[in-house]
């Protein structure tokens, strides 16, 4: 390993482990899968494993399961530099690996014995590096320069940890970069639960907008299979008509293709005065689709994806358990 390179090992989630960590002088890892021969473990056949034991993991989750594996106990040699990071204290503890890989009856099985030589306050780093550090991976190399910001920082293990004063400029700095965190974490988020949405089936589609419709309130109903005549969501105050509004819902999920103004006027040939429309289209509506809308006589709101994931969101503490089901989420908490 190049001197400006580390290893970062957590100490189980939430840092659960790192006091075994530090007092028994070791790192560890592990999965509930058996390795016959660690020196013959490859991705491949560790991937395998992970699929057959978590059978309910993503094929990206698994391949980032069976790389950290890897790096583990293929990768790391005798004499490597590794940290591990201790979130209670924010402190980092630096020390060099000491052994091959060994088997141990824990949760986290595979362990690598570590003399621990330093340790230092995350405080004291600057913003980028503290940034570069904040990988949720169990296992990752950390380069050059937050190596070298590390060294620069880094106390005897015995001593106390001493925390320098934050300026002006740094609470600047941290609030810029809490404020970029948030559009970026919020633009990813946004992603993640309109691929949710865009991959349901299209009953469940119908479902979710049906969901959605009565945590604001409204009673529902959905068509069954077979031809709906351009109805697949009804909602009202009573669920049976007789209050207004009257809500008719067409939900198509064609992502990919857009609706076009034929499919807008054959939804609303058969409406009539006192109804209100919704079109829901995961495709998206085309041009002349939202002109006709905007000139119809019955109200009529277009749904993209983009605005059904805004409705799903707001109203999401609302849902039913059918609803969470369909699109499971869960609230954090962002700089602001």
């Amino acid at each position: 390993m190049k001197d400006d390179q580390m290893w970062m090992i957590r100490a189980g989630k939430k840092a659960t482990y790192i006091q075994q960590f530090i007092d028994d002088e070791y790192v560890a890892m592990g999965w509930d899968i058996d390795l016959p021969n660690l020196e013959l473990a490859d991705k491949e056949t560790i991937s395998q494993l992970l699929k057959e034991t978590y059978s309910t993991a993503s094929s990206g989750t698994i391949g980032n399961w069976a790389s950290q594996i890897v790096r583990f106990v293929n990768q790391v040699e005798k004499g490597d530099a590794v940290c591990t990071y201790d979130s209670n204290n924010r402190v980092y503890y630096l020390g060099s690996v000491q052994s091959d890989v060994e088997v141990q009856q824990h949760e986290l099985k595979w362990k690598r014995a570590v003399k621990w030589d330093y340790k230092l306050a995350r405080d004291n780093l600057p913003i980028e590096t503290r940034n570069s550090l904040g990988a949720i991976s169990t296992m990752f190399l950390i380069q050059s320069p937050a190596v070298i910001d590390m060294r620069e920082q880094q106390q005897g293990i015995d001593e106390e940890v001493v925390v320098r004063p934050v300026g002006d400029a740094e609470v600047a700095s941290i609030t810029s970069q809490a404020e970029l965190f948030y559009e970026e974490a919020s633009a990813k988020s946004a992603e993640i639960v309109e691929d949710l949405i865009a991959n349901l089936k299209w009953d469940e589609l119908q479902e979710l907008v049906a969901e959605i419709l009565q945590a604001m309130g409204y009673r529902t109903r959905v068509a069954g299979p077979g031809p709906d005549r351009g109805v697949d969501v009804f909602a009202s105050p009573d669920g049976l008509g007789l209050e207004e509004p009257r809500i008719f819902v067409e939900v198509k999920h064609r992502p990919g293709t857009a609706m076009g103004s034929p499919e807008i006027r054959s939804f609303l040939g058969g409406r009539q005065v006192g109804d209100r429309c919704l079109y829901v289209s995961t495709g998206g509506f085309t041009k002349d689709a939202r002109y006709e809308a905007e000139r119809s006589t019955i109200p009529l709101t277009l749904i993209g994806l983009p605005y059904l994931r805004e409705l799903l969101t707001q109203h999401y503490e609302n849902l039913g358990p059918k609803g969470t089901t369909l699109v499971p989420l869960q609230k954090i908490y962002l700089p602001a």
